[in-house]
């Protein structure tokens, strides 16, 4: 969710077939069915590899327990706490948080406001805008930064 600034359905419901991995894209069916695409950094298409291969699953990226459909979005949830507490984050957090701090972090890095809200799928760029007293300015390129992030997790 972190690595490509998804909402929590659009993480429970991501296909196989959504990674590109030659072009290094995700193609995301957002609210309202609308389709985006995001860059998804090298070092998460490596763990995805590998969280694939520990199920197989031939449609679901992450598979429910049954492995009749897509994870619950409620086990996303629960999963997401658990790892919260785990790591002594005492404020509330919850998966959408995760969303915040991409954006967050894309700004902070001198993305444009209006790539961010591509990248969202904001429809309206006020949504996106409200980010934007959050941050500090900085310089990177999109890939090299979405890289950098998700190095180590």
């Amino acid at each position: 969710m972190y690595a490509c600034g998804l909402r929590i359905s659009e993480a429970a419901n991501l296909e196989v077939t959504a990674i590109d991995s030659k072009s290094g894209l995700v193609h995301v069916i957002g609210k309202g069915n609308k389709e985006r695409q995001v860059p998804l950094p090298e070092p998460v298409l490596i763990e995805l590899r590998r969280l694939w291969k520990t199920h197989r699953h031939p449609r679901w990226l992450c598979p429910s327990k049954r492995r009749d459909g897509p994870i619950t979005r409620i086990s996303l949830w629960r999963t997401f706490q658990a790892a919260a507490r785990q790591a002594g984050i005492a404020r509330p957090v919850s998966p959408h948080s995760l969303r915040h701090s991409y954006a967050t972090g894309l700004l902070e890095n001198s993305v444009d406001t209006r790539v961010v809200q591509i990248l969202l799928g904001h429809v309206n760029i006020s949504t996106t805008a409200g980010y934007t007293h959050l941050i500090e300015p900085a310089r990177g390129s999109l890939k090299t930064l979405l890289d950098n992030m998700m190095r180590g997790l």
